[in-house]
């Protein structure tokens, strides 16, 4: 059985419908972006700690955090080298506090009510197109299953890696685990054309 990321509760957040979290991710981020100002970036990552604390707990936001952190600081770091400090404060804030949310909408909502969530949304663009809305709901619904897979198999790699005295090396964690998701992907696909 693939596990998902969702923790049943009673907070709020777990009361609202899925389709209003993404809906809200979506708002926010989009606010975000227009306005790139170091202070509502900044506000913005301290807000969304405090929610995701008080929802879920300081340990899951610092989880994440730190489970986000080598994308949080590439970025960052990119931004530091092309555009200077304000600008990687402003890129690396509002990355964190997009992630931080995204996790808390996740952690919050059944992968099912998503992926219904995602068709519905999609329906009316797509079906005129030719396009199976339920497929586009599945494929999202599996990529959101996923990611606690692939962190499994990771930290697995990782481990037998760190065995091996290969513990630094990208290519040595990169390159098994593109192998091993491909043949998760290859397996999931013919279960899926069998039931079909």
């Amino acid at each position: 059985m693939i596990a998902d990321l969702y923790r049943p509760g009673r907070t709020p957040a777990h009361r609202l419908p899925a389709g209003a979290k993404l809906a809200a991710l979506a708002a926010i981020g989009t606010v975000l972006f227009l306005f790139p100002a170091d202070w509502l970036s900044v506000g913005a990552l301290a807000l969304a700690l405090a929610t995701v604390g008080a929802m879920l707990g300081w340990r899951f936001a610092g989880r994440t955090l730190r489970t986000s952190a080598p994308i949080i600081l590439l970025v960052a770091g990119f931004q530091f080298w092309f555009a200077g400090g304000e600008s990687a404060l402003v890129f690396g804030s509002r990355l964190a506090a997009l992630l931080l949310l995204a996790a808390l909408a996740t952690a919050t909502t059944r992968p099912s009510d998503i992926a219904a969530a995602i068709e519905r949304l999609v329906a009316p663009v797509l079906r005129p197109l030719g396009v199976d809305p339920a497929r586009v709901g599945l494929a999202v619904g599996l990529a959101i299953r996923f990611v606690p897979v692939l962190a499994a198999v990771a930290s697995e790699i990782r481990e037998a890696q760190a065995a091996r005295g290969l513990d630094r090396s990208l290519v040595a964690l990169a390159v098994p685990l593109v192998v091993r998701t491909l043949k998760m992907a290859d397996e999931i696909a013919e279960a899926i054309d069998a039931r079909s």
